[in-house]
């Protein structure tokens, strides 16, 4: 195979592909039902015609027919004519066997027209055979179509949902999970480091005051506890008044 045929098969192979990345089978099924439809109504056209043509072809061999036995009759009551003397013999003859040869030609003509009514008489049939077909055919189409239409759609739903849920990785939820906990630890450790920070911060003099005043309030807390056992401890005789002597 030489280098040029080959490259045509390539791409012609590629051009295939593209044809078919490009093309919508819902929106080709619908079409072909509408070009069913299409080709049903010519059928029906054409069926209608066709049974035109066989009912004017055995209205024609009908009149044939009824022309042949008219003349049949005319030959039957010129020899009668002829036989009670009122028509020569020889005329009623002549006359007679022109008749007869007009019944052979309308003779002729109905045969003719009932072989071409048997003729469109059955075409009318196959087409009515193939038009019922075509009907039930375009129906069934229709609502598989429809069907495979909804079939579609919810496939195209739960294609996009399950392509939604699988591109959650579940690796990539608990790492972020685990970057949100060491950030919000993170940030209770500053807010730690900044409380300590603020007491370090402090000046000389409130600490001193600081000091101060807890060693004042424990020195008053000491002082009042002292009294409070100095005044247990005091005699009985301390305690009464020692009255002047008279």
């Amino acid at each position: 195979m030489s280098i040029f045929k080959r490259l045509f098969k390539i791409g012609k192979a590629e051009a295939h592909s593209a044809i078919d990345k490009l093309e919508n089978p819902i929106k080709m099924t619908e079409q072909g039902i509408r070009d069913l439809k299409e080709q049903l109504t010519k059928s029906i056209e054409a069926l209608a015609q066709v049974k035109a043509l066989a009912i004017r072809t055995k209205n024609e061999a009908e009149t044939y027919k009824q022309q042949a036995k008219n003349y049949e009759n005319k030959a039957i009551e010129l020899l009668q004519r002829a036989q009670k003397g009122s028509l020569d013999q020889a005329e009623a003859d002549r006359l007679a066997t022109s008749a007869l040869q007009q019944k052979e030609q309308a003779a002729q003509g109905y045969n003719t027209s009932m072989a071409n009514y048997e003729k469109y008489d059955a075409q009318v049939q196959k087409l009515e055979t193939s038009i019922k077909t075509l009907k039930a055919n375009v129906s069934k189409w229709e609502n598989e179509a429809k069907m495979l239409k909804a079939r579609a759609k919810v496939s195209e739903a739960t294609k996009e949902v399950n392509k939604q849920l699988a591109g959650i990785d579940s690796t990539s939820t608990i790492a972020m999970l685990e970057r949100m906990k060491e950030k919000v630890e993170t940030q209770e450790a500053l807010a730690e480091s900044y409380g300590e920070l603020a007491v370090e911060n402090r000046s000389l003099d409130d600490e001193i005051n600081s000091v101060l005043e807890e060693t004042n309030t424990n020195s008053s807390d000491a002082l009042l506890a002292l009294k409070a056992k100095m005044a247990g401890q005091l005699p009985e005789n301390t305690e009464k008044e020692i009255k002047p002597e008279e």
